[in-house]
């Protein structure tokens, strides 16, 4: 129970003065119950069925004596008077608890996802390149849902656990010799209970298990539903979806199997126990009516409580599992932190302007540090300023992680990334991505209009400055078009657009920040012909003021480029210009540009 134990901690530490006093409600409540008790008996006592001389009850002589010195048209409605004032203060006060309880829980059930989502977003990308995107949207979505139920729960027990310490008193004060059979017995069910709670975190752990494979499973088939339909792969997805909803159905039933189980077993125990209890008062100890009458008072209001903790503690245990994952994903987080230091939180931070140029030092880099071979090894390379340099090599060669290093998403295990020699690091790299700007080859648009894509990473951008952005990625014409223009929306990830006006829009975003250097990752594979030729146009207007890199596959669109650097197996095998690198026929790069040629006949 430590997953629970830390959050209980966490809670009250957030809950602070006002769940302290919620407690201290608790007891409150539990004194009026206990008072509701005293007035239950005193009322039956002076209904004749109770005889305070003979019950053996003398805690509660001072107040029958008190109202039996009343008059009698008085006594009765006396009682039933304070009765209902109790009763109406207890649920008054029970309904303010309840609201303050639940404000409580939403606002540190709140603080959680905020903290888990900033642990999420400050995370180096080495983090999210080993990970699902389906499971951190499981954990925010799922898991949080999980642990607020689990919170609720405490929150349950832990009021329950209150209430029930002081009707004990109330009980023990009462009679002590009942009272202290009925907590013996309650710590023998408990005894008896721990079965339950086995199974009950066993199948928790199932239900984070399938809650994962669902949204993993439905986000994979969502992703890829125009290839499942024209592969006519809809039976086979299908399939998968029953089987895996049938497992939930069996493993929901089994929670409701075991729960019903464990309230079946004590609901007769305490039967038992009643029944037990007054045969031994019969037989053994020749006990009096009216005490018997006082073991069910007692059972009635003290055993109720103590298998509603035992219930308790097996809905906790079968929500441990989300805590323990919840636990886990922020440790993780945390060590994988990306090192940027504290001026990353200003907005009006000055992006970084290089006067020279980028310089990798005998820079290594590997995904794994178990594997001996590295994606990168040592690489010497320079990126002249406000020139275009391209970047080439088979699949697998090391392009994308060239990239990433230069954008600070990941730091060399060896060696220097430098910028205008100063090495990029976390001092500096947050103002450095406030200089860049990507085109990634998937071009990635939210679910918004147009115009709202493109201010996402110029809010202050006006309408002119929009259309010029647009004009420069060969854009405006079909935006033009559009039913809505710019306040066209665009569907989940562009959907209602084509590949190659996606890809113009992305551009057209990049563009609108004027950035430093502009890094383009196969940013024209979609495109047409015209269009290509518009953009590379434009391209060659931003020479002398931009630094561009492109990473390129299609070699035609480069032949203007200031320096072609050639990667193979991640070590730079060629640089040199375009020209220079077709007529090395031997080289890597006249290879794959006679393959090129061939494929294009």
């Amino acid at each position: 129970m430590k997953q629970v134990i830390y959050f209980m901690k966490r809670l009250t530490s957030f809950g602070g003065f006002i769940l302290y006093a919620n407690l201290i409600g608790i007891v409150f409540l539990s004194l009026i119950e206990g008072i509701g008790i005293i007035l239950l008996v005193s009322l039956i006592s002076l209904s004749g069925i109770l005889q305070t001389k003979t019950g053996g009850i003398s805690s509660l002589t001072p107040f029958i004596k008190l109202l039996q010195d009343l008059p009698e048209a008085l006594s009765l409605p006396a009682i039933l008077i304070v009765y209902v004032l109790l009763s109406v203060c207890q649920n008054v006060c029970q309904r303010k608890l309840t609201i303050r309880n639940v404000r409580i829980q939403t606002e540190f059930i709140r603080q959680l996802r905020v903290e888990t989502y900033e642990a999420l977003l400050n995370a180096n990308w080495s983090f999210f390149v080993k990970r699902r995107k389906s499971d951190l949207i499981n954990f925010l979505t799922m898991e949080i849902a999980r642990v607020h139920s689990g919170t609720n729960i405490c929150l349950e027990f832990l009021s329950s656990a209150i209430f029930t310490s002081v009707q004990i008193c109330f009980a023990f004060w009462l009679s002590p010799s009942i009272t202290v059979l009925v907590v013996f017995c309650g710590f023998i069910l408990s005894l008896f209970s721990r079965k339950y709670i086995k199974k009950a975190r066993k199948l928790g752990s199932q239900t984070s298990e399938l809650a994962q494979n669902y949204l993993a499973g439905i986000t994979d088939q969502m992703n890829g539903i125009k290839d499942i339909k024209s592969n006519t792969l809809e039976k086979a997805h299908l399939s998968w979806f029953i089987t895996l909803t049938k497992h939930m159905v069996d493993e929901q039933v089994e929670h409701i199997v075991i729960s019903t189980s464990s309230q079946l077993f004590y609901k007769i125990t305490s039967a038992i126990l009643i029944a037990c209890f007054i045969f031994l008062s019969v037989k053994m100890f020749n006990a009096k009516p009216q005490q018997f009458l006082f073991i069910i008072i007692i059972f009635s209001r003290l055993w109720p409580r103590i298998t509603g903790i035992q219930s308790s503690i097996e809905k906790i245990s079968s929500l441990t599992p989300a805590f323990k994952k919840l636990m886990k994903l922020q440790i993780e987080c945390k060590e994988a932190l990306e090192t940027i230091n504290e001026e990353r939180i200003k907005d009006d931070l000055k992006p970084i302007r290089i006067q020279n140029g980028i310089e990798y030092k005998q820079a290594y880099f590997r995904y794994n540090q178990s594997v001996a071979e590295y994606a990168l090894a040592d690489l010497n390379l320079f990126i002249p300023s406000k020139k275009m340099t391209a970047i080439v090599g088979k699949s697998g060669a090391g392009k994308s992680t060239l990239i990433d290093l230069l954008m600070g998403l990941l730091q060399p295990e060896k060696g220097q990334v430098l910028l205008d020699g100063i090495p990029l690091n976390g001092d500096n790299v947050n103002a450095w991505r406030r200089a860049l700007s990507y085109v990634p080859q998937e071009p990635f648009l939210f679910n918004v209009s147009i115009r709202e894509n493109l201010l996402l990473v110029e809010p202050r951008a006006n309408e002119k400055q929009l259309w010029e952005a647009l004009e420069f990625a060969a854009a405006a014409e079909f935006v033009k078009k559009l039913p809505q223009g710019l306040d066209t929306h665009i569907g989940d990830r562009g959907v209602r657009l084509s590949g190659g006006e996606r890809q113009r829009l992305v551009l057209a975003r990049a563009i609108l920040r004027k950035p430093e250097i502009l890094i383009l990752d196969e940013a024209t594979s979609a495109l047409d012909t015209e269009n290509e030729a518009k953009i590379q146009e434009a391209l060659e207007q931003l020479k002398g003021t931009t630094t561009i890199i492109v990473i390129a596959h299609r070699l035609s669109t480069i032949r203007n480029a200031d320096q072609v650097i050639v990667l193979d197996q991640g070590q730079i095998v060629q640089t040199g210009g375009f020209s220079q690198l077709e007529r090395e026929r031997k080289g890597i790069f006249s290879h794959l540009l006679r393959n090129q040629m061939k494929a294009s006949l």
